[in-house]
């Protein structure tokens, strides 16, 4: 029997994000196309009995789940410096940069093999971005990559360029994408949740923190723009920066109280009732490495307004409006010129949001599951 090990530990983060997802859904998928022969053990750090109970609850087909004597903290520490490693041989799959990079010989039959998952170049293009523990340990954690890594998977030819300006990969870059959460469903209640969540009729959602990054301050900003479809905006992700919130930010633009509001973190349901009734779902980040909330909104058929990044740009395919990023002091104004050009358009809005459940349905978590099996196939 052949064993995949994977690096799931994102999942049982305080704040899982994107990563956290995206560990999940590929999982799942890797266990639905394991080959006969293979199974599918998870790696964690040292978490709780509940914590790992719930890892076999959302991973149905988990043969087992490799606990970590290290907290998550000095896990990544310890990989970071190469002072530890996973017991035996053969495949390991990192879903991030946490992963036990060190030097294995692989041409000698072992059967070892690492491949690790850069989700974007952040850490080099916009450093200020993170914290600076953040910033540095990425960029420690992808020189041990390129050193010792057989894979570099990235979820977009605009990141794998963006990495090839930094390190020499050669071969070793693999573009496998993301896909809509298998449980992002619109639910039968909806419209209880609609009315618990107390959902404009019309308005404008958004997904992400209140950091430099996420660009959702000039999204805030626009609302008071001359050019503003004078819709509500609704916030969906944890808090932001330091003593940084929405609603300071709403004042300082000279807002309503009303005019922004901050949802939190929403379960899968609550979040899709919430893409699926937005009049436009808009992403103005500065710097993405896939965008899935961009695919979710395409998928509920919501017209998609985001900015030019690379990654967005290529995932959103001309499904979306897309905004440019020059000129900070006038992105404000043109998201709200953006903005208001669908939801004054009903025609519009409604060949966008077709354009758009055609297009996230070329997304789909199998196709990459069986891509990252033939990526180890092939190592």
């Amino acid at each position: 029997m052949t064993t995949l090990r994977i690096i799931i530990d994102q999942i049982l983060a305080p704040v899982p994000g994107g990563i956290g997802r995206y560990a999940e859904e590929l999982t799942r998928a890797l266990i639905d196309t394991a080959p006969a022969s293979c199974e599918i053990q998870g790696i964690v750090s040292s978490s709780t009995d509940e914590q790992y109970a719930m890892l076999h609850e959302k991973l149905p087909g988990l043969d087992s789940v490799y606990k970590s004597a290290l907290a998550r903290r000095e896990l990544s520490a310890a990989w970071q410096h190469g002072f530890t490693r996973l017991p035996g041989k053969g495949m390991i799959h990192a879903t991030s940069l946490l992963a036990p990079l060190s030097r294995h010989d692989r041409a000698g039959g072992s059967g070892d093999q690492i491949a690790v998952t850069i989700h974007d170049a952040v850490p080099w293009t916009h450093p200020e971005t993170l914290t600076p523990h953040g910033a540095s340990w990425h960029r420690a954690m992808a020189k041990r990559a390129h050193r010792y890594a057989d894979a570099i998977v990235v979820p977009t030819h605009a990141v794998g360029d963006q990495l090839a300006e930094i390190f020499d990969f050669g071969q070793r870059i693999r573009v496998i994408g993301s896909a809509v959460s298998s449980q992002l469903a619109t639910p039968v209640d909806a419209d209880a949740r609609a009315a618990r969540l107390e959902l404009p009729e019309r308005y404008i959602l958004a997904v992400g923190t209140l950091e430099p990054r996420k660009a959702l301050e000039p999204l805030i900003r626009s609302l008071g723009s001359g050019a503003s479809a004078d819709l509500p905006l609704l916030i969906v992700g944890p808090p932001g920066w330091g003593e940084v919130d929405v609603a300071g930010v709403a004042a300082s633009a000279g807002l309503e109280p009303d005019r922004v509001r901050a949802l939190g973190y929403l379960s899968d349901a609550d979040l899709a009732v919430a893409l699926d009734r937005a009049t436009v779902f808009v992403m103005p980040s500065l710097a993405e490495g896939f965008g899935i909330p961009v695919i979710e909104a395409f998928h509920f058929g919501t017209p998609v307004v985001h900015s030019d990044d690379p990654a967005l740009v290529e995932v959103g395919g001309d499904a979306g409006l897309v905004v440019a990023r020059d000129d900070p002091e006038g992105y404000p104004e043109r998201l709200a010129e953006a903005i208001a050009t669908v939801a004054n358009d009903d025609e519009l809005a409604a060949r966008m949001g077709q354009a758009g459940r055609d297009r996230s349905n070329l997304f789909s978590w199998r196709n990459s599951a069986e891509k990252v099996w033939q990526l180890h196939a092939d190592l």
